[in-house]
C-alpha cells in the first residue's frame, strides 16, 4: 500500500504537461488569466512554470484529487467576486456552475492517469 501512495503522489514530466494543458483550457474556458489563477494560488509570479511549481506541491500533498480540490475553491472564489478581477469573465456563466468544468477535468485525469487505474476519485 505504502508504494501506491508514492506513486500516486510522483510528478512526472508527463504529468506536469497533462495539467499544464488542462490548466490553460481550464483559463481559457473560464476567460481568465494565469495572473488570475496566480492571485488565487497567492503565487509570487503569474508565470505558468511557477503556477506549476505551486500546483505540483499541493498535487503531492494530497495527489489530484487534492489539487483538484484546490482549483475549484479557486473557482468558486472567482464565481463570488463577479468581474472585480477580470472584465472578460462572464458573470452568468460562474453562477450558473460554480464548479465549472472542473469535475471534467477530474474525470479526464482518472482516465488517463497511469498510476492507479481503479482508484475512484469522487
Amino acid at each position: 500500500m505504502a508504494t501506491s501512495l508514492v506513486n500516486m503522489k510522483s510528478w512526472t514530466s508527463k504529468k506536469e504537461e497533462e495539467v499544464t494543458l488542462i490548466i490553460k483550457d481550464w483559463l481559457k474556458s473560464k476567460g481568465r488569466t494565469q495572473s488570475d489563477l496566480g492571485k488565487g494560488l497567492n503565487a509570487t509570479s503569474s508565470r505558468m512554470p511557477a503556477l506549476i511549481e505551486i500546483l505540483q506541491k499541493e498535487y503531492i500533498l494530497g495527489g489530484m484529487p487534492y489539487l483538484a480540490e484546490r482549483l475549484c475553491k479557486i473557482e468558486e472564489e472567482w464565481s463570488t467576486s463577479g468581474n472585480k478581477n477580470n472584465e472578460s469573465a462572464k458573470p452568468n456563466e460562474s453562477i450558473s456552475d460554480p464548479f465549472g468544468q472542473l469535475d471534467l477535468i477530474l474525470k479526464e485525469l482518472e482516465n488517463t492517469s497511469e498510476e492507479n487505474p481503479k482508484r475512484n476519485f469522487s
